[in-house]
């Protein structure tokens, strides 16, 4: 089945601007874009007169108000439309077998406050097994840095971190654009000390050296598949979150991995992710790994 990526809207600003980025990416990978807009009739406990027929044309309203406008926006773009018979979270987390990515709207208010998800949002990240994608209103207005990167963070083996920089990669290949790829390291409790941990980094010449051979190593194959696609690398000492969001500034879009794996209270979205995703100043691509 072919891929394609899936944007939901609900009529909000911050829906529409997630389907506009999606547009844009769409174009960029030369993919097609679906606007998914969840609707089902569920009955208030209210003493209202309820017209499940106004409220299905309204819920088709909404779905045929954002396709025009993103029509319109990119006239090349292969667009199609969708209403889905369910709630919002099932309804997303159903495309995903077709989905290259699936790209939701989230509130924000400014740099500082930062992304304000609500459940939905938050339950999609967590769930989905696709890269899902965090945009807000003023990221669908306004366009891409025309230098910007593509933000990654790697931690762990290659092969914890080959999602997110497959991903970041990929991505900055569709769009020209380069991949700044970010490792970032603590010092280890005493107790974690071992003559083969610390022999594995007195070989690499040091802590820092052993971080920075760790990180080229992760790339090392991503370079080679995306030859063409500039790469930096940051290694330094701190928390994952606060690293990352401290070189976020140029960035066109960030991204990050999340654990796929489901614990005893259901999925999370992890530390690192909650941070990029409240307050990264771009769009922040969650991606399952592991």
């Amino acid at each position: 089945m072919s891929r394609e990526i899936v944007a939901g809207v609900d009529g909000s600003p911050e829906s529409l601007a997630a389907a506009d980025w999606a547009a844009r990416e769409a174009l960029h990978r030369g993919l097609p874009l679906r606007l998914a807009h969840a609707w089902r009739w569920e009955p208030l406990d209210l003493p209202l007169v309820q017209d499940p027929d106004a409220q299905q044309r309204a819920a088709y309203a909404v779905l045929h108000e954002a396709e025009a406008t993103i029509s319109a926006r990119h006239p090349g773009l292969a667009l199609t439309a969708e209403l889905l018979p369910d709630v919002p979270v099932t309804a997303l987390l159903g495309t995903e077998d077709r989905a290259e990515m699936l790209v939701i709207g989230s509130r924000g208010h400014g740099a500082v406050a930062g992304f304000l998800l609500g459940s939905y949002g938050q339950r999609i990240i967590a769930a989905s097994a696709r890269p899902v994608v965090a945009v807000r209103s003023r990221d669908g207005e306004q366009a891409e840095p025309p230098s910007g990167y593509v933000l990654v963070g790697q931690l762990g083996s290659p092969e914890d971190s080959a999602a997110p920089l497959g991903f970041a990669f990929e991505t900055a290949a569709a769009r020209g654009a380069g991949v700044r790829a970010v490792r970032a390291w603590s010092l280890p409790p005493l107790y974690a000390y071992s003559p083969a941990s610390m022999r594995l980094a007195d070989e690499a010449g040091g802590l820092v050296p052993y971080e920075e051979k760790a990180l080229r190593e992760a790339l090392a194959p991503w370079r080679e598949r995306y030859p063409d696609v500039p790469v930096s690398e940051h290694v330094e000492l701190g928390s994952a979150g606060q690293v990352l969001l401290s070189v976020s500034g140029g960035a066109q879009l960030l991204v990050v991995g999340r654990r796929a794996r489901r614990g005893a209270v259901g999925s999370r979205i992890g530390s690192v992710a909650h941070a990029a995703l409240h307050l990264a100043p771009c769009p922040v691509a969650v991606v399952p790994q592991g």
